[in-house]
């Protein structure tokens, strides 16, 4: 009998080991994804410059502002008044270059120009 019903000491030990389990993988899993996102070389190499805000502004003015207003505070687009505070570094650029998420173009920036408005945004 014994066999068929499982002893709380060795389903304690079960859970517990689970719980352990879960704790382990959410932040080697998080690891992992920062892991990736950091080997982009597009991605780094943005990272590595120095944005300069006013050259971002224009370069939103032209690109963004039809969309998301000439300030970014909305227009058919969503405003993007302190989106930086929602969205990391990565998550920024990513939605810029992507094009995932329609009807934003897709949007192909230099490196340096990516750097520029990315400082722009962050300034929002």
């Amino acid at each position: 009998m014994d066999n068929k019903i499982t002893k709380p000491e060795i389903l304690i030990q079960r859970i517990v080991l689970l719980m352990l389990a879960i704790l382990l993988a959410v932040p080697l899993g998080f690891f992992g994804v920062q892991l990736v996102q950091a080997s982009d070389p597009y991605v780094k190499s943005v990272l590595s410059l120095t944005g300069n805000p006013v050259q971002g502004h224009a370069i939103f003015q032209i690109n963004c502002a039809g969309c998301h207003g000439l300030e970014a505070d909305g227009r058919v687009g969503p405003s993007l008044q302190a989106v930086s505070k929602h969205k990391s570094r990565y998550g920024l650029i990513h939605q810029v270059i992507s094009g995932e998420t329609p009807p934003m173009p897709k949007f192909q920036p230099s490196a340096q120009e990516m750097a520029d408005l990315l400082n722009y945004l962050e300034s929002l």
